[in-house]
Order: structure tokens, then sequence, then C-alpha cells
């Protein structure tokens, strides 16, 4: 049975982040992911992930100046000091919270960047990135945006995520396929998960259109959570979805589609 994360970013958000903790775990949730951490000290997240017997599974480096637009410095040329302080400030966050792993957001080129310069500095960055987190133990994962949602994301497409990834060369570079995304984008998602599956190390789930809860959109989930068990996958699929229901406490009813989709919060495994 597929073992599911809640992210903390886009559920519960009646409730401050650090409150979010609580609410995932009385849901049943043994395990998290969020955006970004660097807001609060890993100190007053970790004691929300003990206290609660959380395991937290990713979060992403910082992405530049997020209100100002920007989703990543990684293929932005003249910012690679940034990028690589955003490195170390991330790897410390892992390290201090027990994260497995790292997304790094390509981001979007400003104008005048060509796309062979923006393609060269994303490689150089993450095989500076995917080196540093394998140092300490951490992956490096990289995450195709569908450009309807994030126009001008550099990366989009699963399979130019792997071609990137390819050229990079590293082994602690993996795929981070979010369902919602692949579906705008093209699609076929079956096949593409058994295809790319070996090098996929997370994956996140919303459904289209709307981006919200599974069962409120064109996605089959029921099929495709035992198309993703059958295949073999012991990762962990985030919730990231807006839920439909806005109202407090709507996350924790749109979490019905659990059981309507033959799924289950129980026997997820141990909690950190």
């Amino acid at each position: 049975m597929p073992k599911f994360a809640a992210n903390l970013s886009m559920l519960w958000n009646e409730l401050p982040f650090l409150d979010r903790f609580e609410a995932a775990a009385r849901a049943g949730f043994t395990a998290v992911e969020f955006l970004f951490p660097y807001d609060f000290p890993a100190e007053q997240i970790a004691q929300r992930l003990q206290a609660h017997q959380l395991q937290l599974v990713l979060h992403n480096m910082p992405p530049g100046d997020w209100a100002g637009g920007e989703r990543g410095t990684a293929s932005l040329p003249g910012r690679e000091d940034e990028f690589r302080a955003g490195v170390a400030q991330a790897l410390q966050y892992a390290t201090e919270l027990g994260a497995p792993q790292l997304h790094c957001m390509a981001g979007i080129p400003p104008a005048g960047v060509s796309q062979a310069q923006a393609y060269a500095t994303l490689v150089r960055n993450l095989r500076f990135a995917a080196d540093a987190a394998k140092r300490q133990g951490v992956r490096l994962l990289l995450e195709p945006i569908n450009h309807f949602d994030m126009p001008g994301f550099f990366v989009n497409r699963p399979r130019q995520a792997m071609a990137l990834m390819d050229e990079v060369g590293s082994d602690n570079l993996f795929l981070q396929y979010d369902i919602y995304h692949a579906q705008r984008m093209e699609g076929e998602l079956a096949n593409t998960i058994r295809e790319l599956l070996p090098r996929i190390a997370h994956m996140q789930l919303a459904d289209t259109p709307g981006r919200n809860e599974p069962g409120t959109g064109e996605i089959h989930y029921r099929y495709l959570f035992d198309h993703i068990d059958g295949l073999g996958y012991t990762g962990h699929i985030g919730c990231e979805y807006k839920p439909r229901d806005t109202s407090p406490g709507g996350t924790d009813r749109g979490l019905a589609w659990i059981a309507a989709h033959g799924q289950s919060l129980e026997l997820q495994g141990e909690p950190a």
C-alpha cells in the first residue's frame, strides 16, 4: 500500500505552520513534507516532528526571491554563489531535521538568458548540489513543473528532467515525479511511471483540474495507486494538493478521499 506524506505547506492552511504538525499526526499521518523551513529555526521544527512522531521526507532548497516571482536559482547565470549558499543552508536543515532528500527547483531564467546558458548553469549547479548532498547522505531531487501553473519554469517534462540527469552524471540525483504536473503536461501516467520508476525517489499527487484532492478531477487514482504499489515503489507520495473545502476543518473533511480510493493511513510504517 502506498505511503502518504502530508504536505504542510498546502494542507491545514487555517492553522499556523508549526501547528500543522499536530494536525497531520491527529489525522493519522506518520510522514510530512513542506516547501521551505527557513522562516523557522530548525530546532523548532525538530521539536514538532519529535513531539508528534513524524518523519520529514522532503523539503525544498531556498528558491531565491519567492515573493518576487523567483522559483529557484539553479538555472540563473551569475547567481552561483547564492545557489551554493542555499545548498549549505538546505543541508544544514536537512541534517537537523532528518530529511533524507532535498528538492532543487530549477528556476525561471530571466529575459536575456538563452536556453543554452540556463542549461549549462543548471547542469553545473546540479552537479555541485548532488555532490554536496551525497557527502551528507542526502538525496537530491529534480522535479518537472507544468508550464501552465508556473510559466517559464525551466524543467517541465519528466523525460526532459531525465536528460538533464544524464548530463549531470551523478548517482545522487533522482526524479521527483509529481502526478499532477505530469498529467497537465503529457498524461500517459501509468506507462511513464513504470518506465522511470528506477530513478524516481519521491512522488506527489493532486487531481486536475483544480489541483484538489484525488477524486475531484480526471485522474483515475484508484487504478494508479494499485499500479504504483504493484510496481514495488517504496517511497512516499506527498499529498501536495489544495483542499477544495477551504473553510476551517476542510482539510480533515477532504481526507475522505483516502478511504474512498481503497487506501489507509494505518500500517504506513513506523514513525521516525
